[in-house]
This record gives C-alpha cells, structure tokens and sequence, in this order.
C-alpha cells in the first residue's frame, strides 16, 4: 500500500503561536509600506485629518482583503502562495495629477479610473500569464536582485526618518536593531529564529522609548472603530469625457504592476521551491485586479505584492501560506479598529529601516542564488545581467532622471523594477541562441 504523499510545505498550517506571530511580523514588515501612498494622497486632495485616518484605514482593510484572497484563493483568484498585497506606490504619481486636474471630486475620478484598471487586470490575467517563457533564470534571477536592490534605499530612508542626513539617535536606533536581529538568526533556535525580526523590532522600539524616539500621538489620537463604510469618500466616476487621458495612464500603471506581480511570483516561487506555473501566475493576477477593484468600494488604491514581505520568507523560511494568510487578518482588524494600528505605528522608522537592511538584503540574495541557475560561460548572459541591472538602478539612483520624459513613460521608467525586467526580458530574446540559430539555419545549410 502507498503511503499518502506529504503536502508541500507552504500548504502546511503551523500552530496558533507561530500563525499569530508570523503573521504580525509580516504586518510589521510591510505596515509602513501600506500607510505611505494614503498619506500621500490624503494630503494631495486636502482631507481632514479624521478623514486622512479612515483612507489609511481603508488602505490597511482592503490590503487584508487582498492578502487573504492571494493566499487562500477562491475558485481560480488566489495563487495560494506567502504572498502578502497592498496599496502600490506605482499609482501615486497619476493620482496626484487627477488631485491637480479634478479638484473637486478627485477621488471619485480615481476610484473610476482603478475599478476599470483592476477588471482589464482580471481580463488579461490569462494571457499575461503565458508570458511566463520569457522569464528563464537569467531573466527572473536579475528582477529578482533589482527587487532587493530597489528596496534598500527605502531602508534608508526610514534610518535617516525621511531627512537628508541620519540624526546619530537614528543611526543607534538602526545599528541596535540590525545588530539584534542577526544575532536572534544566529542563536536561537526554531520557530523563535523565524520571528526574529520582530524580536528585533520590538528590541529596537524598547530602546527608543526612553530616548523619547517613539512618538504616541497617533496611538493618542486614533480612534477605537473607524471602518470606511462603501463610497465613504465618493463613489466611482465614469466620466469618459473628463477622464480618458487618465484612464490610458491607469492602465499603464496596471501594466505596471501586473509585471511587478509576475516578478514577484516568480521570486517567491522560487523561494519556497514551488515553481510558479502560468495557471498559478494567472491566478494571482486575477486576485490582484479583483482586488484593486473591490477596493474602491471601501476607500482603497490599486493593490499588488509587497516584495519586502517576500523577502521575510526567504529570511524566516517560514513559507506557509497561512502565516501570511494571519497577517491579512491582522490587517483587517487594523482597518477596523485604527487603535491598533497606531500600536504598530509605534515603532520608530530608524528602526524599521535596520530591520529593512536585512529584509530587503535577503530578496537580493535570492536573486542570485537564481541567477547560479544560469549559465555565464555565454557572453550573452553577462550583458542581460549587466544592462539589465544598469537600467533598473538609473531611477535608484537619480531618482528625477525621467522627469523632462511624458509622464505615462514615467510610470515604467520610474519604476526600476519594470524598467529592468523589461530590458532583461527583450536582450534574453536578442541573445537567446536558438533563435539565432533559428534565423541563421538557411544560410548555414547553403554553406557546402
């Protein structure tokens, strides 16, 4: 008699402790993440700051709706992988001119222009999914390391709290943390070795407290209950007329992101050692279009992974989908209930940003353990790297480089992780030697 085949580690269910805590470290991850483009936008369009709360609000409940759906699944939404979704930055800049050119009713603009992005998502999920040929180790390895490449600044950033120079508070802040949680890796044992980020940022924001670094006011100022109810900040406008040049824009941003998302399932496909198929790849892109259109109702932006959190996987090893799947539901209670949310918001960003170095560090390294997949005996490869990785750090490191380009050019050039994906996908089929070889095959048979 057989025995019954075991199942794959990320559809195993982990004990309560490890489900509650590991999904908390996960919102502890991405938190800041989530918040930023609301906050963003609250201020663009002028919102109180009762209202700028329930947006965040919004963005977090919506982000838990999006995360539950990507890692449970219903019917064939969900790629069923540790894939936390939330509120992409890639939207920011096109809503931001909406608030400039529809002062009146800009969201309501916005959540007609997202809705329609999120369905042609779900529409073209299946044929984007085929594209999955285009994407061989040298391709998904060099997006994978532009990935982690791309999200160290950030991790600076939040060291330096947004300024142009780190305060030497900061930097202690920051050293402690990155220092505690290497040691937590290094000495502990189990599943306290996978959470221990956020021993790290809990060791981080202890010390902050009595440096009178951890701000309370916004655990002060929230409020116990405060859900978005449906339309709460304007029901979708479908005005053609006044918002089609937003609408090709939208849609650019949905390319956008739907390529971001393919990169990202690919990189945690490999992570957990689960190759992610065409159908798994369509699936997800499904939820992330259902999911960007469901949030307008309740307030929020166009959702899709969060590849900070794709870096804890690899960091933790903790691949369970339903460790990420706890974190969704954390996220629903933190747009429900805003008082818990500002617990969360009380680690300080010095402290984020040294936890983020070893984040965001570990999904480079993952890029290339992809990339050891890949033969570097062929030229070819080398330049795909190089380029690739050469056009994806041009917006990281200058970041108004495009400023002067048309701003739907933008929305892909600004993003270094579409940029170089889509270098690395055209050189792959310039330097792919079966189609030369292909092309070359009449003339070589001519030869006597």
């Amino acid at each position: 008699m057989s025995e019954r085949p075991s199942r794959h580690p990320v559809d195993v269910r982990p004990k309560w402790p490890q489900l509650v805590l590991g999904g908390i470290q996960h919102v502890a991850a991405m938190y800041a993440g989530v918040v930023a483009p609301p906050l963003v936008i609250g201020a663009a369009v002028g919102l109180s700051p009762g209202q700028l709360s329930l947006l965040i609000s919004a963005s977090l409940f919506t982000a838990g709706l999006a995360t539950l759906l990507q890692t449970l699944g219903v019917w064939r939404f969900g790629a069923r992988l540790p894939l936390v979704n939330g509120v992409t930055f890639a939207s920011v800049a096109p809503i931001l001119s909406i608030a400039q050119q529809h002062a009146g009713n800009a969201l309501g603009v916005v959540y007609g222009a997202t809705l329609v992005g999120g369905l042609f998502v779900v529409l073209a999920a299946p044929f984007f999914s085929k594209l999955t040929r285009f994407f061989p180790p040298v391709v998904t390895g060099t997006v994978i390391t532009l990935i982690g490449i791309s999200l160290l600044p950030v991790a600076v950033q939040w060291i330096s709290a947004q300024q142009p120079a780190a305060r030497p508070s900061g930097l202690l802040l920051a050293g402690v943390t990155l220092v505690a949680v290497l040691v937590f890796t290094r000495f502990l044992k189990g599943f306290w070795s996978r959470i221990a980020l956020l021993l790290g940022l809990v060791a981080g924001t202890l010390l902050a407290w009595p440096l009178g670094e951890v701000d309370t006011s916004t655990l002060k100022q929230a409020p116990v209950f405060g859900i978005a109810t449906p339309f709460h900040f304007g029901a979708p406008v479908f005005d053609i007329a006044a918002i089609v040049s937003m609408l090709i824009v939208m849609l650019i941003v949905m390319l956008v992101v739907m390529a971001e998302s393919t990169a990202d399932l690919l990189a945690l496909g490999e992570i957990v050692r689960r190759p992610t198929t065409s159908r798994t790849l369509a699936d997800g892109l499904r939820a992330d279009g259902l999911a960007t259109a469901v949030s307008t109702v309740f307030g929020g932006f166009a959702c899709t992974a969060f590849a900070q959190n794709i870096g804890l996987v690899s960091l933790t090893r903790m691949v369970s989908r339903y460790v990420v799947a706890a974190g969704g539901v954390v996220l629903v209670v933190l747009g429900a209930l805003p008082v818990t949310g500002g617990i969360v918001a009380l680690v300080p960003q010095p402290v984020l940003g040294g936890a983020g170095l070893v984040l965001f560090g570990s999904v480079a390294v993952s890029g290339v353990r992809t990339l050891a997949k890949a033969s570097f005996e062929h030229p070819g490869n080398v330049a795909i790297v190089a380029a690739s990785l050469g056009v994806g750090l041009i917006p990281i490191a200058v970041p108004g480089f495009y400023s002067g380009f048309p701003a739907a050019l933008q929305v892909v050039l600004n993003s270094g992780i579409s940029a170089g994906c889509l270098t690395a996908v055209v050189l792959n089929l310039v330097f792919d030697e079966r189609l030369i070889e292909r092309s070359t095959a009449p003339e070589l048979s001519s030869v006597p």
